[in-house]
């Protein structure tokens, strides 16, 4: 008997992690879902029930009793927390959920969100379940590196069927509902919804996986191909300018034209060529960019610190190489540094190579940059490189996976070792789509939507060249929109395309949640 004719709500499953924006992976911007407009609004407002009754707020916090280790239940349980609301919820109708790694997120409780939307539509309810060694649902006590070993991809999906499987939701009638579960994430937590119905099937009637980059990968040079090709032509010309010129100076050792390079942005003291060159912040201020980013975001203060010059700006082949360079190096050491560190000495902001940096030793809980950065390092890779020779780069050519694998060491010190590497070292990370179908999954009811301008795109189904067919049991949709964009409704009323994504989803999911019976 397939799981998903049991008697369980439908489920909207969402984990997402973020990173920080320093250098390296300790810069690496990792994925993460939007944030909701106005979250801390709707978190004052009460929560009324269709019937009138007014519910707990949404940020009412529950707690789950969960494995430790699925492979091993003696070791006991965790407190994992969620979230949860049915002000929705009809008797007899369709549940769905969410979850989510942070309680920053709860704000996707509610339809200013698709899955809120998608909710409301169907009468569900929603659940935000914070993933395992995020916030403060923590297996263990702290995050040394030999803790983190529970924290794996398989350890995530299993916490995701337990959960399913034995939640007394906090509602009338909340430990029997009638009704499918359903799976939706974006970013991580999309992939997370392929890996998870792949790996489980039948758990899940359906799932929606939003900007989902199913397709781990050692070298993820991919990432700057959408920004390079999305961005202004002019800002893409002179960047590429400037950074040909880094990488040729840079690798031609004469050290005055080095350090002239280093003084031009600010960071005459730092020591190694590659944390120079290996500050990719500019390009991943991209990711925070929507259909509704107006005047004043970074990456368009960014491209104007480069672009207008005395009011005039530039043509489609930007002003060239001498100009660029110091405008950009300009731009840094009047704002940007201040910006990226914080007040903090540069040379030891950006420096990689100091292990015993408190960025790389601190293991206190509630520290999302390490929990990502363990799975990045153990499971998925994606380091966020040069391209090929032959293809224009925004990075130096210089910055190569090894940079980032470097400091795989630093971090988790009391695992990894000469003896003991972590597997991202190995050039192939324990690739996922060996395990969870990658671009290959195949999965009735699995709904991709992703974006053109997504620098995440070329992990996802949508990938330059794949040419995966979209078919009725497992539509693939793609709009012009950015990171997760079809999760938020602001950006699909800003966006036709996204909100045609959006409304086809509404669409999709009401067809199939319409053929679903109980038994």
């Amino acid at each position: 008997m397939r799981f998903a004719h049991l008697i369980f709500p439908s489920l909207f499953i969402f984990a997402l992690s973020t990173c920080a924006k320093r250098v390296g992976l300790k810069n690496h911007n990792g994925m993460r879902i939007p944030n909701v407009p106005n979250a801390e609004e709707l978190m004052q407002k009460p929560v009324i029930s269709r019937n009138g009754t007014q519910l707990p707020p949404y940020n009412t916090t529950y707690y789950f009793d969960q494995l430790i280790d699925h492979s091993d239940p003696s070791k006991g349980t965790f407190k994992q927390r969620f979230w949860h609301t049915y002000e929705f919820y009809e008797a007899g109708m369709k549940c769905l959920t969410l979850v989510s790694p942070s309680p920053e997120y709860i704000g996707y409780l509610t339809n200013v969100t698709s899955n809120g939307l998608l909710s409301q539509s169907q009468n569900g309810t929603t659940i935000v379940l914070e993933h395992r060694f995020f916030g403060l649902s923590n297996p263990l006590p702290s995050l040394t590196g030999e803790n983190l070993r529970y924290l794996t991809l398989q350890q995530s999906i299993d916490d995701i069927e337990y959960f399913v499987k034995n939640v007394n939701l906090p509602m009338p009638g909340g430990d029997h509902l009638d009704a499918p579960w359903i799976m939706v994430g974006g970013s991580y937590s999309g992939a997370l919804t392929s890996y998870t119905m792949d790996n489980k099937p039948g758990l899940f009637y359906a799932g929606y996986a939003s900007s989902a980059p199913v397709q781990a990968m050692y070298d993820y040079w991919g990432y700057f191909e959408p920004i390079r090709e999305n961005m202004p032509a002019n800002c893409s010309a002179d960047v590429e300018a400037v950074i040909e010129y880094i990488t040729e100076v840079f690798e031609g050792g004469n050290t005055t034209s080095i350090q002239e390079i280093k003084d031009t942005f600010g960071v005459g003291s730092v020591q190694h060529l590659d944390d120079v060159a290996g500050v990719r912040s500019n390009l991943w201020d991209w990711q925070d960019m929507q259909p509704t980013t107006g005047p004043g975001a970074a990456f368009y203060n960014f491209c104007d610190a480069l672009e207008v010059k005395n009011g005039t700006v530039a043509s489609a082949g930007g002003w060239g190489l001498d100009y660029a360079l110091a405008a950009w190096g300009a731009y840094w050491r009047s704002s940007y540094l201040e910006t990226m560190c914080g007040g903090e000495d540069v040379g030891e902001c950006l420096d990689s190579y100091d292990s015993t940096a408190t960025y790389f030793t601190n293991t206190t809980i509630d520290n999302p940059y390490r929990s990502w950065n363990w799975i990045l390092c153990n499971e998925l890779s994606f380091s966020q490189s040069s391209p090929p020779p032959g293809i224009p780069a925004l990075v130096s050519r210089i910055v190569q996976p090894e940079y980032d694998i470097r400091q795989c060491y630093y971090w988790y010190s009391d695992v990894f070792n000469a003896q003991n590497a972590p597997p991202m070292a190995n050039g192939a990370a324990a690739l996922s789509d060996q395990r969870y179908g990658g671009w290959n999954v195949s999965v009735d009811h699995l709904f991709f939507a992703n974006g053109k301008r997504d620098p995440w795109r070329e992990g996802t189904v949508s990938a330059d060249g794949l040419n995966i067919p979209s078919t009725e049991s497992q539509p693939i949709l793609v709009s012009d929109g950015f990171h997760a964009s079809d999760l938020i409704v602001d950006f699909g009323e800003a966006d036709p395309s996204v909100g045609a994504v959006q409304q086809r989803a509404l669409e999709v999911f009401a067809t199939w949640l319409s053929e679903w019976k109980s038994i």
